[in-house]
């Protein structure tokens, strides 16, 4: 490192005489010595040394150019002549770093910088590049590098700009004069620190009176006291930036902010109509709606949530808010009823949920609104005096008794007829009757309590001028109980005594079991029907008696059972009792009374005949009268007659011919034509392949088709039929024996026969028909024309 002298030969004008600094400088022909702060960054260095020389170097200050020019000239010969250049031609110059070649180019013989195109500083500000000195044949550096920086002078070719067209903002309505609403700013790409090409001022173009802006910030205030959502609520406000500190000859650039007033709860809900009028149905129900009611509130969201109650509260209406609509809703709290009461006032109440403390002061957030409601009439159903109903009636009770007395009224104020029925599916066994004008229910059957306790019936009231209006209320039935059952053994003994039984000694204890339920309890008395010199009984007055033996020395051979009645009766009224008869097998026991055996040994009975013997014929003759009843059950199967006895049978005109069709393709027997519609079948028409046995076919009269009554009886039936619970779920066939009237014999009575029979004319009946052939000979023979 050498101290050198440094003399600066300023080629500005503003810089005369020499300057000498001392300056530390790297032997290194590559490095160029830096010069120190504080002197002129524009001219020519020199280095001398006492001890050495120092190597020569140019330093080229910063150059400025001027941005938005085209090809201009950047730097001439002198500012970067070499010393070793002697103008020979041996000297080239090469110019390197950002830029080279494409927008900055040297000449390689005289040194002069060039610019190639227009040069934008928002694109780059500041270029650096390196000079380089050669020798032309064999390249080799002459000078160390000389490094200079060209800066691009800013202009104002650059306009302020917004980063959005539209910006959106709000402010509270009622806000005071100075409130911040939103701060926009804009962007100037010029140099902020050179001049007041970046220099922004802002102002506001349209918006005003309502809104203001800060020249410095972009803060857009309100200018505008009391400004009201409710009168307007959307604003657009023009601002403008202009760069050069707002002065003539500046750029500048607009955008529009769209401001909106946003609500507060400065508005009270009011009704526009404080009087409303509802009809309601009386047959809603209870919790349904009648009708709505709204009060008009201009604020929005939160601050429009409005409540509604009724004022004192009501027993039969309320009311409630419907959130979404913010509508009153009126409902029913109690079932209507147009002939007790069909008008009804009150008065309703609206207020907000949410106030605001600002603006309560001076105004009331309440209002009110009367309400009147007209009950209308509807046609209602029948409507019993109780429900349900429950009858107690005796068991045993005649078919036809009286059991209890169903009512029901129309709730209308024409009070209507009305009848009664029973719905036959909730009485199967059609057990009951009702009448239908007065609602007594009357048995069809005797009941038993033994064998259902409860009757579980429903019954229809419909009123007589409108059917469909019907009502239906369940009837219980409850049987009470009579004493009608006889006491009887609990269950099946089997009773055994030992042939070597002692007198007095205990071999069954009895019990007793009645199906009836008296109310303090069943109290029985156990007896013997007459004195029994075997046993005895002995009743323990707890409803269980005790068999003893009334002496000793049983013996199987002179009897092996013993069939001992017990008579049972019971402590209700009217009293009953039954005779029980206890089996007592004679056995062989032990010495300590346990039974070996029962059967009883082969002795032969007074009269030479055993048990065994007497079984034996038993048998034989139920198999002989099972044989009887199956040969006679075959001989009436063989002589079954069949439907048409004879030829000759008047109940029909059935043509026999005895022979078999042949088929589908047998046309001959039978025309096809025909079975496909019988209704064009001539009557006269005979078959064409035999001859019939009855050569003269009748032909048959239709009958008179106007028999209203002997329609009305079938339809009546038929119908009878349909609604019958207990009939059969297939299809069956029903008969009557139901002439009607307009028959064509008329009537067949002797009662209304004249005096005697010759004063009548039966010839009339040859014109019959077969049916009537064997009557017209009875009637046709027996006239006196004919005898004579």
């Amino acid at each position: 490192m050498a101290r050198c002298l440094v003399q600066l030969a300023d080629r500005s004008p503003s810089l005369t005489g020499k300057q000498q600094f001392a300056a530390f400088a790297s032997t290194a022909r590559r490095k160029s010595p830096v010069p120190p702060p504080g002197l002129p960054l524009r001219g020519e260095f020199i280095f001398t040394n006492n001890e050495e020389t120092c190597p020569r170097a140019q330093i080229v200050p910063p150059l400025l150019l001027r941005e938005a020019c085209s090809r201009f000239k950047v730097m001439d010969r002198s500012e970067l002549h070499s010393n070793m250049d002697k103008g020979g031609g041996n000297v080239k110059y090469v110019l390197t770093g950002e830029g080279a070649g494409t927008l900055f180019l040297i000449d390689e013989k005289s040194g002069d910088i060039h610019a190639t195109k227009r040069l934008d500083r928002e694109e780059k500000a500041m270029y650096t590049l390196v000079a380089k000195v050669l020798d032309r044949n064999t390249n080799a550096e002459l000078e160390p590098d000389t490094e200079f920086n060209i800066k691009i002078h800013d202009i104002n070719d650059n306009e302020p700009k917004f980063a959005k067209d539209i910006y959106f903002a709000s402010v509270p309505e009622m806000s005071e004069v100075g409130t911040s609403v939103v701060t926009i700013t804009a962007n100037d790409a010029d140099d902020q620190t050179y001049g007041n090409s970046a220099k922004l001022v802002y102002s506001i173009l349209q918006g005003q009176p309502y809104f203001s802006v800060d020249s410095e910030n972009g803060t857009i205030k309100t200018a505008l006291p009391g400004m009201d959502r409710e009168v307007k609520e959307h604003y657009q406000v023009v601002i403008q930036a202009k760069d050069m500190a707002g002065q003539m000859g500046g750029l500048s650039g607009t955008t529009t902010v769209s401001i909106t007033l946003s609500d507060v709860n400065d508005s009270p809900p009011r009704f526009a109509n404080h009087s409303f009028r509802m009809t309601a149905v009386e047959s809603t129900e209870v919790g349904g709606a009648i009708g709505r009611i709204k009060a008009d509130d201009p604020d929005v969201g939160r601050n429009a949530e409005m409540e509604y109650s009724i004022v004192g509260g009501h027993d039969m209406f309320n009311i409630i808010t419907d959130q979404t609509t913010q509508e009153g809703i009126i409902i029913i709290k109690k079932a209507l009823d147009y002939e007790s009461k069909r008008d009804y006032e009150f008065r309703v109440e609206v207020k907000n949920t949410y106030l605001d403390a600002r603006f309560i002061s001076g105004l009331q957030f309440i209002d009110h609104a009367t309400v009147k409601i007209t009950v209308e009439d509807v046609d209602e159903s029948p409507v019993f005096t109780r429900n349900p109903y429950v009858i107690e009636v005796h068991e045993d009770t005649a078919a036809g008794s009286f059991v209890g007395v169903v009512s029901a009224r129309d709730p209308d104020a024409d009070n209507k007829p009305v009848k009664y029925s029973i719905d036959r599916h909730t009485d199967l066994e059609r057990l009951f009757n009702i009448d239908s004008v007065n609602g007594t229910i009357t048995t069809l059957k005797a009941l038993d309590r033994e064998m259902s306790k409860w009757h579980n019936i429903s019954v229809v009231a419909t009123e007589i001028n409108n059917p469909r209006q019907t009502t239906r209320v369940p009837v219980f039935i409850k049987v009470l109980d009579v004493n009608d059952n006889a006491p009887e053994f609990a269950m099946s003994y089997d009773t055994f005594v030992c042939e070597n039984v002692k007198a007095g000694q205990l071999i069954q204890t009895i019990s007793a079991v009645d199906t009836d339920e008296p109310l303090v309890g069943h109290k029985f008395v156990f007896s013997m029907s007459s004195t029994n010199p075997n046993f005895t009984i002995d009743d323990r007055q707890d409803n269980t008696a005790n068999i003893l033996t009334r002496r000793g020395g049983f013996s199987r051979r002179e009897m092996s059972v013993y069939f001992l009645p017990v008579v049972i009766s019971d402590n209700d009224y009217p009293i009953q009792s039954s005779t029980s008869t206890l089996v007592v097998r004679v056995c062989a026991c032990d010495s300590r009374g346990n039974m070996q055996t029962c059967n009883s040994e082969v002795l032969p009975f007074s009269d030479g005949l055993t048990t065994g013997a007497l079984v034996a014929i038993l048998l034989c003759v139920i198999i002989l009268l099972m044989i009887v009843v199956l040969f006679a059950a075959l001989r009436r199967q063989r002589k079954k007659e069949p439907l048409i006895i004879s030829k000759e049978d008047v109940r029909d005109n059935v043509v026999s011919y005895n022979d078999e069709g042949g088929g589908e393709e047998d046309t001959q027997a039978f025309d096809i034509g025909t079975l496909r519609n019988p209704e064009v079948m001539d009557a006269n028409k005979l078959r064409r392949d035999i001859i019939p046995e009855m050569l003269f076919p009748f032909r048959r009269t239709s009958p008179i088709k106007d028999n209203a009554d002997v329609r009305d009886f079938i339809n009546g039936r038929l119908q009878e039929n349909d609604t019958d619970p207990t009939a059969p779920p297939y299809d069956s066939l029903a008969t009557y024996a139901y002439e009607g009237g307009g028959s064509l014999a008329e009537s067949l009575s002797s009662l209304e026969s004249g005096a005697t029979e010759g004063d009548q004319d039966y010839d009339y009946l040859g014109n019959w028909g077969p049916q009537f052939k064997k009557l017209a000979e009875m009637y046709i023979g027996k006239s006196p024309d004919r005898e004579t």
